[in-house]
């Protein structure tokens, strides 16, 4: 675990916080998944690489079209980057999200049959994937143990107390190690949509917030005479 626990604090006293938290957590988003639009774990993948710095909305306006043109790993492998490049300019950093999605493509394609593995290890030998896109197609494709940390889960993990690491390799460690296995498929889409929702980077509506009585956060915000 990070630095910042307090040493007397055991390993099951921080997972009995960290469960109750992830119960309250399920309470409050009891059906969760991503909103981004997927038939299958090829899509789930490409949307997730092209999810970064956009939002899910603009993804989902540009993969129709994406899928329609180039439906399978074989065929976006050998697209032309200038036609895909059109298709997804509208997502941002479209010829580096392109070369990314073309070299992926050729990776699914070459060393794995046109399929994507469902291993995270060798998901991330694929050009363009890292754990976190790994786990979260694991997560959402599958409903495997995953747990896919991005920057809501590193802030909402952090002020709640159950990491105290800034690495996203150390927090999914930390967060593994307080969690039950069977668990874990459900926690970052929940960490994130409370990231959203509740805990903002800048303006955390603490005084609505769930987790108050179990957030060691400081200092806690007030509510706005303007907030609703």
């Amino acid at each position: 675990m990070g630095a910042d626990h307090a040493p007397d604090k055991s390993l099951s006293q921080r997972r009995r916080v960290a469960r109750l938290i992830l119960k309250r957590l399920t309470k409050l988003y009891p059906e969760i998944a991503t909103a981004l639009a997927y038939t299958d774990p090829w899509q789930l993948l490409v949307a997730t690489v092209l999810s970064a710095q956009t939002t899910d909305e603009n993804v989902n306006r540009v993969t129709p079209v994406l899928f329609a043109r180039w439906p399978q790993p074989d065929d976006l492998a050998v697209a032309s980057p200038e036609e895909v490049e059109e298709v997804i300019y509208s997502t941002g950093y479209y010829r580096q999200k392109t070369k990314s999605l073309l070299a992926l493509a050729a990776d699914v394609v070459d060393e794995f049959g046109g399929n994507v593995p469902r291993d995270l290890d060798a998901m991330v030998t694929l050009r363009g994937v890292g754990r976190k896109t790994a786990s979260v197609v694991l997560a959402e494709a599958w409903g495997d143990p995953a747990i896919a940390v991005d920057t809501h889960v590193k802030r909402v993990a952090n002020r709640l107390g159950l990491t105290g690491n800034a690495d996203p390799g150390k927090i999914e460690s930390d967060l593994k190690e307080l969690y039950l296995k069977e668990t874990w498929a459900g926690i970052s889409m929940r960490f994130i949509q409370f990231g959203r929702d509740v805990c903002d980077a800048r303006r955390p509506r603490c005084w609505e917030c769930p987790l108050r009585d179990r957030c060691p956060f400081e200092p806690k915000t007030a509510r706005p005479r303007n907030a609703p």
